[in-house]
């Protein structure tokens, strides 16, 4: 039996948008991305004013997650995490947030909001870990379904990645 694979962690470049579709298709069917809002995320992703960071998870040759931050001023806000199902549990999720945190600090951001489903409860559990604390709701945000979106922020992004560095997280 083979020892299972360490994602490794890489900025995400425009020839993972396909393999990337893949995996938001299969995560998110009803409300999936569409390629040109992959580009235009990663346009402004390069160079001396990238407001953007995003990073993928490569297992092998696969592809098995990603992840994106936008910042504006000291406001960022986590655009997407996306884990593929045979690695949920494998602490992959916690891997790309923190990622996305380093990146917040690195834009000096001050405070991170980000949106969840609010029937997504691993993935609330996962922020609440970080430091995420619930602010509000965004009614039927998430379409079809009119699924309301639970609005949750962290302050001081550069503390929680220290603070939950050493630690394992699940998600």
């Amino acid at each position: 039996m083979t020892e299972p694979v360490t994602p490794r962690l890489r900025e995400m470049r425009w020839w993972d948008i396909d393999p990337v579709l893949e995996l938001e298709r299969d995560l998110f069917p009803e409300d999936a991305w569409s390629r040109g809002m992959f580009w235009s995320e990663l346009a402004h992703a390069r160079g001396p004013r990238a407001t953007r960071r995003y990073v993928v998870a490569e297992a092998g040759d696969r592809l098995v997650g990603y992840a994106g931050l936008a910042s504006s001023g000291e406001l960022a806000d986590v655009q997407t995490i996306a884990v593929a199902r045979d690695h949920w549990g494998t602490g992959l999720g916690g891997r790309l947030l923190t990622e996305l945190l380093r990146a917040a600090t690195t834009f000096e951001c001050a405070e991170v909001l980000l949106e969840c489903r609010v029937d997504n409860v691993r993935a609330q559990k996962l922020y609440e870990r970080f430091g995420f604390e619930p602010v509000g709701f965004r009614r039927g945000y998430y379409q079809p379904g009119n699924v309301d979106a639970l609005v949750m922020r962290l302050t001081d992004p550069a503390t929680s990645v220290n603070g939950v560095q050493g630690t394992e997280t699940h998600g």
